[in-house]
């Protein structure tokens, strides 16, 4: 008798594209609030009171949410099931969460009573981290669980064409609400410009909607189906230290793939960050020519107000930032479509560290993105005069695109056949200590070699990313596929 090694998968029914597309669908809507996220946090921080070089270190928020939350949401999923499912009743969870972060943080300077605008701001975006990391986690596994070994790479780049038209709009929104809808961008010291507040409103809205879409519309395989295994009974006997070795043993115990792809997060994770905290002050210094001391909140204390020539090249460079960033993620979402076939073709470990280094390229050609003569820019829904250097930023935005999309994608299509299926959710949890711990660090430090080395010039700081990913590219080659590191330890067959 021959019993192949993945019975279990092959037990998995192929999924209609509908069918992949609901699975995912909540994803555009978590991703649409984190484009919200990314590409005004950093802005609404810095009108509230921070300095450049604590932007980094209010950001830490996100990869220790990240870092604490996904294992443990990881590890109870694996052993949740009720009439909602195994991974939906997290997901649900992490959107409700999510929406109330994204409702309250835009209005810290109102709500704040009792402690800094400052202070409460950081606190509502560690509530959004929290949640959307006990959403994230989820649906990763969400997908690993319903979709066959078979359509895992179209699976795969589905989501993360979801989760880049969510970030498009996400990131756009602001700068439609001022120049489709004609709310003001600009803020005074302390506050948030109300574009931003209303931003927010909406982004909370779609979110919920799009989890609930997933949710109510993805029936999960229950557990010893479908090639699934069977509910793991939570021991009530063991302690929590117990619990916490058997973790820690599963990490040291991890796939080899899974060590390998550790060092391709590491130096993509440690450029992204660095992006999204200091891309806002970067593109103002380099391209609209505000000068860092009006970054500086002791600065901007002494002078009383801030002109309103600087306040408006803020608030436009914040406006623009939201369309770059919304520009990657359009490209990112067009290569996805691209990505399995191309992967199918040329394979992953080629596919992923080629773009990768289209995404470090992307980063250093910023640095030539500088010319101050205005031009009409027409968006179809809109015109608006902005430094040429600021249309050029559209080139840089492809490479970062295509990597992003990569980043999404490449990495899980790769570790997923490695895993165990039982503790796929626990082993997709620790796998995010790869993208959290790179940001830690970057957070950690970053701050400090920008206010050090390069003396709050944002833009060095950026073409250090680029080297980083860069990096990145290189280290993909020594990844050995989880596929065929299942097939070396474990053979294709055996025979009985």
């Amino acid at each position: 008798m021959t019993t192949t090694n993945n019975h279990q998968s092959q037990q998995k029914p192929r999924l209609s594209f509908w069918q992949i597309w609901n699975v995912s669908f909540g994803f555009l809507g978590v991703q649409f609030g984190f484009a919200l996220q990314n590409a005004n946090a950093s802005r609404i921080l810095s009108d509230l009171g921070a300095d450049l070089h604590s932007l980094s270190l209010f950001w830490l928020v996100a990869p220790i949410m990240g870092l604490i939350i996904q294992p443990l949401v990881g590890s109870a999923s694996d052993r949740t099931w009720n009439r909602l499912g195994r991974r939906n009743p997290y997901i649900l969870a992490g959107g409700i969460a999510a929406a109330i972060g994204m409702l309250l943080m835009p209005n810290s300077a109102t709500l704040a009573s009792f402690i800094t605008p400052l202070f409460f701001g950081a606190m509502m975006l560690a509530l959004m981290d929290a949640s959307f990391n006990l959403a994230f986690q989820p649906f990763r596994a969400l997908v690993s669980d319903m979709v066959p070994a078979e359509q895992r790479n179209v699976g795969y780049s589905i989501q993360s064409f979801l989760i880049n038209i969510g970030a498009v709009f996400g990131s756009i929104l602001p700068f439609l609400l001022t120049n489709v809808i004609g709310l003001e961008n600009t803020a005074s010291t302390g506050e948030v410009a109300p574009s931003v507040i209303w931003a927010f409103y909406i982004g909370a809205s779609v979110m919920l909607g799009s989890v609930l879409w997933t949710v109510f519309r993805t029936k999960e395989y229950a557990p010893g189906t479908n090639g699934l295994a069977p509910l793991e009974v939570k021991d009530t006997e063991r302690s929590i230290g117990e619990k916490l070795s058997e973790f820690f043993g599963l990490m040291k115990t991890m796939p080899t793939t899974m060590k390998q792809l550790a060092i391709v997060q590491f130096f993509s994770w440690f450029a992204l960050f660095i992006m999204w905290v200091y891309t806002m002050p970067a593109i103002s210094q380099h391209i609209w020519s505000v000068d860092a001391k009006w970054f500086d909140p002791h600065y901007l204390e002494s002078v009383g107000a801030i002109p309103e020539h600087i306040a408006k090249a803020k608030g436009t460079a914040g406006d623009w930032v939201g369309i770059i960033f919304a520009a990657y993620s359009l490209f990112a979402a067009i290569a996805s479509l691209f990505m399995a076939k191309i992967a199918n073709k040329i394979g992953r470990k080629l596919t992923y560290s080629l773009s990768l280094l289209a995404g470090g390229i992307g980063y250093l050609s910023i640095m030539l993105m500088q010319n101050p003569e205005l031009v009409l820019v027409n968006l179809a829904i809109t015109q608006i005069e902005v430094p040429q250097g600021a249309v050029s930023l559209f080139l840089p935005m492809v490479g970062i695109g295509i990597a992003w999309a990569a980043i999404l994608a490449m990495p899980y299509a790769i570790l997923a056949g490695s895993l165990p299926v039982k503790q796929t959710g626990v082993y997709m949890g620790i796998f995010n200590f790869t993208i959290a711990a790179p940001q830690i660090i970057s957070g950690l430090f970053a701050g400090w070699i920008l206010t050090a080395v390069f003396e709050n010039q944002a833009i060095y700081i950026i073409m250090m990313a680029g080297g980083s990913m860069i990096l990145a590219a290189l280290s993909v080659y020594f990844v050995k596929d989880g596929v065929e590191e299942k097939s070396a330890n474990c053979g294709d067959e055996v025979t009985a």
